[in-house]
């Protein structure tokens, strides 16, 4: 079975990064630039992950991970976020507003990869 991803970040090298390592292991990825844009994409599709970043312009991502977790389908749905900022209070925020992980960038490939099985079980 192939799973649906989505990344949303406003770094285009992090999304080809991501995607690339996403595909090699063979998930299915879609890409969106901001939060605002993530919340478009997940009205028409069915994601089974969304990876998202902390700081970006028109919504950040613990909006994002707010406004997903308001809506039924995206209740359970695990969600990473991914960051520069390793700070607890960043890690504490995230956690209230319903994010399954964390992933401080710069990250593996190999570790990237091990947190989005687990999270996948």
């Amino acid at each position: 079975m192939a799973y649906n991803i989505l990344i949303c970040d406003d770094s285009v090298a992090i999304r080809q990064m991501l995607k690339l390592i996403l595909t090699t292991y063979d998930y299915e990825v879609i890409e969106a630039h901001h939060g605002l844009q993530a919340l478009e994409l997940v009205k028409s599709h069915q994601f089974d992950l969304i990876i998202t970043d902390v700081n970006m312009p028109k919504m950040d991502g613990l909006s994002l991970v707010r406004e997903l977790r308001t809506l039924p389908k995206y209740q359970f749905i695990p969600i990473l976020l991914i960051t520069t900022e390793p700070d607890g209070e960043t890690k504490k925020a995230a956690k209230v507003a319903g994010a399954t992980g964390w992933i401080v960038k710069p990250f593996n490939p190999d570790q990237l990869i091990v947190a989005i099985r687990k999270v996948l079980r």
